[in-house]
């Protein structure tokens, strides 16, 4: 018998969800009675030890904090034997657990997230922890796994977005942030990068990573020309239509097109080259390629301006291989860089250096709680889109975890110019 069938709880949210569209969220897995007795433990020592109040079935633990409410013990405690935090997301999908405070519960484990499991079981973490598809990032895969994202709906993203609809992290002018000036903080970043890349007048630019194009409208009101690649339909339609409407479509061209297939022969050289958080899409293994595609493209004297979610570089290395929930369900194939990752693959594999990096985490924490709020209030508009409860719950937690991990310091997002080293 199932978990399931031996439950006498009210009914929860994967009782009611599509077992073909959402089958490992239905679906409380099966575990070994040695393995759930360990995860049990486990489990019980990592949520007494923190600032939490836990409610777990008859048990209340934690040293008190943001509520944590866990409506299904049993399937919660299979779910993280079985699957580890893939598990934990996949709870939440279902209902088996839900937070009042939800980034304030997160913040609290990933302030904690490197001692949350005993060393002992961190050294066996190997031995069952999901790993990386095989082709999860080639360039083959690289077009379905920005499709899974950022082709959802351009509907959805306006939901949530400002009208700028720039969907990485803004730069603020105060902290706490307001809604009101979401539009202005994302103009703020644009026109910071710009500067760092040295865009002005008769600049050529190159844009690796389109998004719905509000970066190629700026740079065309310096009186730069654009060439922006992007590899979702969605975007790239949109953006077109955007670069039209505000009427540089002679300045800019927005291309569906790998960036592994630029050719300086054919496309020519740039003055400067900025990529948004594109990176993270790449994959370890494609980091030097990445670059030198850069490298090949900027034109002497040129400047390379990126905008990247970075990670401490111990946890880089022990989770490079690693099949996450983010992975499955949200960003397929994608892996945050380290600081000392870039300066590496720059230094091993071009002739680019890192010149400058500034960090502003907070600034994306701020931006993802806007996002986050934004997105609860037009829940119903979300799901008249078609999108159900387990995916709102989906978008919900991806959002308050980043949030989470951005408030803990176990993100940063930075701006980093590269240049060429001068010759002799």
């Amino acid at each position: 018998m199932t978990l399931q069938q031996t439950s006498t709880r009210t009914p929860l949210l994967r009782d009611r969800l599509d077992p073909q569209r959402w089958a490992d969220v239905v679906r409380v897995p099966a575990s070994s009675p040695l393995r759930t007795a360990i995860a049990r433990a486990v489990i019980h020592r990592a949520l007494s030890r923190l600032p939490l109040r836990v409610t777990f079935g008859e048990r209340v633990l934690g040293r008190g904090g943001p509520l944590l409410e866990v409506h299904d013990p049993e399937a919660f405690t299979a779910r993280l034997a079985r699957d580890g935090l893939i598990g934990f997301g996949e709870s939440y999908q279902a209902g088996e657990w839900d937070a009042p405070d939800l980034p304030g519960a997160l913040t609290v484990m990933a302030e904690q997230l490197t001692t949350l499991v005993p060393p002992a079981l961190q050294r066996l973490r190997r031995l069952w922890e999901a790993r990386q598809p095989a082709g999860a990032r080639t360039e083959a895969a690289a077009r379905g796994n920005i499709g899974a994202h950022y082709d959802l709906s351009n509907e959805l993203f306006r939901l949530f977005l400002d009208d700028s609809l720039t969907y990485s992290s803004a730069v603020f002018t105060q902290l706490p942030a307001r809604w009101e000036q979401l539009e202005q903080a994302q103009h703020v970043k644009i026109d910071r990068l710009l500067d760092l890349a040295g865009v002005g007048p008769g600049s050529r630019v190159l844009e690796v990573g389109t998004g719905w194009g509000e970066l190629c409208v700026r740079a065309a009101r310096r009186g730069a020309t654009v060439l922006s690649l992007t590899l979702s339909q969605e975007q790239h339609d949109l953006a077109v239509d955007r670069v039209r409407a505000a009427g540089f479509a002679d300045a800019v061209e927005i291309r569906m097109q790998d960036y592994r297939r630029l050719d300086p022969t054919r496309d020519g050289r740039f003055d400067a080259v900025v990529s948004v958080e594109m990176i993270e899409a790449v994959g370890v293994e494609y980091w030097p390629g990445y670059f030198q595609a850069l490298d090949t493209m900027l034109a002497p004297g040129g400047r390379v301006a990126l905008q990247a979610i970075t990670m401490p570089h111990d946890r880089l290395l022990a989770t490079r291989r690693t099949y996450t929930w983010i992975h499955k369900y949200i960003f397929p194939g994608g892996m945050l860089p380290s600081n000392e990752a870039i300066d590496e693959a720059t230094r091993a594999h071009t002739s680019l250096r890192v010149t400058l990096t500034e960090g502003f985490g907070a600034h994306y924490a701020e931006t993802l709680r806007l996002w986050r709020e934004r997105f609860t209030a037009h829940a119903a508009e979300v799901a008249g889109l078609g999108f159900d409860e387990a995916f709102r719950r989906m978008w919900t937690l991806y959002l308050a975890y980043s949030e989470a991990g951005f408030r803990a310091g176990y993100l940063d997002v930075r701006q980093i110019l590269l240049t060429r080293e001068a010759t002799a």
